[in-house]
């Protein structure tokens, strides 16, 4: 039986934000294909102290709770010539565990989930080498650098320059880097000058059985529900939200002046929290269940203007048969076509503009809705995403696995 390490930036459970869902269903599936050793970060005690049932087949589990400040982790960065986003995550209680592991001959594969994670794999390690970088994030940085002025410029030009030397190094060393999308994956085949089947795209599905359509409860028709779903302290979908209620929402009020924008998503930052009562936006904040507003919504929106990689939020809408409008960059990884499984939008303009012509004709969107489900069921379960992971291991293993 094949002898995983699987690395991971967050607790693989519960499976409610965009990277714990793909890593949680990855480790799902490493489980099956061998014993699996999981090495991770906590982002609370509860959460590295909590049960779950995945967590009783793992060989072993390690999580080290995440106390360091930002401010810490910027000095500790320019005093070793480091990225941040490495620097944030390193702890040495991890990272002595992981040599323990390694030293005493437990470990023939490390799978590393988000790049910043590459940093535990020990020089020594002679075995297999898979790392899931998800997204290109050097080139996020390089993005929020174009966008910034004065020292925040310097700043995330710096990281975007370091973190890609550190993605290029680390994607030479192992054997497969992976990457949510096939768009992901050739840019960073052209950043890295690596080729398949060095870099190779695997994308995130979505739990068909959770995610189903459901009875609408939508406003009245003049009084129409918009809904944009995520973690509301993270800073593309920041910027989204705030763009959206000044720039979209406004044109929409002109001709449906009741419609509502409901914000729904934990940890909405001051700048969130201030765009509540604007142009009929609600800020909603945490949910137990996000299902409840994406089945009242009359519409979703992922206005993104900076999007890496494959938006789980636009997914689960498609698969609840919503109709979507999505931003050019919330839209790229996606195998949809535009008109028909959603509306892609270049510009707030024209994201109004979509959100109307889907509320002047309800059937439509109703049946944009009903084409957004059957792609998500055709092209986007979690088996058929994740068939490469397969393909990875060695035959041995995988008739192990099935005995």
């Amino acid at each position: 039986m094949h002898r995983i390490l699987f690395l991971a930036h967050r607790v693989p459970w519960p499976a409610d934000r965009g990277d714990k869902i793909r890593s949680h269903h990855i480790l799902r599936r490493l489980l099956e294909l061998g014993e699996v050793h999981l090495a991770c970060m906590a982002d609370t005690s509860a959460e590295r102290d909590a049960e779950h049932p995945m967590r009783r087949q793992l060989a072993s589990f390690f999580a080290a709770v995440r106390t360091k400040p930002q401010w810490r982790a910027g000095v500790e960065a320019v005093m070793s010539c480091k990225p941040v986003s490495l620097t944030a995550f390193y702890d040495s209680a991890l990272a002595a565990h992981v040599d323990g592991l390694v030293a005493r001959g437990e470990i023939d594969t490390i799978f590393v989930f988000s790049g910043q994670m590459a940093q535990y794999v020990p020089p020594n390690f002679a075995g297999r080498l898979i790392i899931d970088f998800v997204d290109v994030d050097s080139a996020k940085f390089e993005s929020y650098a174009k966008v910034a002025s004065g020292p925040m410029a310097w700043v995330n030009a710096r990281e975007g320059r370091m973190l890609s030397r550190f993605e290029h190094d680390m994607a030479r060393r192992s054997e497969t880097s992976l990457l949510v999308s096939e768009a992901e994956a050739e840019l960073f085949r052209r950043r890295s000058g690596l080729s398949s089947p060095k870099v190779e795209a695997m994308g995130n599905g979505i739990d068909l059985d959770f995610y189903q359509p459901q009875v609408s409860f939508s406003m009245a028709d003049d009084a129409p529900l918009i809904v944009f779903t995520g973690q509301m302290d993270y800073r593309p979908n920041v910027e989204a939200v705030a763009s959206f209620t000044h720039e979209a929402m406004p044109q929409i009020l002109t001709q449906y002046p009741k419609t509502r924008f409901a914000i729904v998503g934990r940890a909405p930052t001051a700048a969130v929290q201030k765009l509540h009562g604007v142009h009929n936006t609600e800020v909603i904040g945490a949910v137990d269940d996000v299902r409840d507003w994406l089945s009242k919504a009359d519409i979703v929106v992922a206005p993104l203007r900076i999007a890496r990689g494959i938006q789980n939020k636009v997914l689960e809408a498609m698969a609840m048969a919503k109709p979507v409008v999505a931003s050019t960059a919330a839209s790229e990884g996606l195998r949809v076509t535009d008109g028909s499984d959603l509306l892609v939008a270049q510009d707030p303009a024209q994201e109004a503009a979509h959100v109307l012509s889907l509320l002047n004709d309800r059937r439509f969107a109703a049946q944009m809705g009903h084409a957004a489900r059957q792609t998500t069921e055709r092209l986007y379960s979690w088996s058929s995403q994740l068939a490469l992971l397969g393909s990875l291991f060695p035959e041995p293993c995988l008739a192990e696995a099935a005995e």
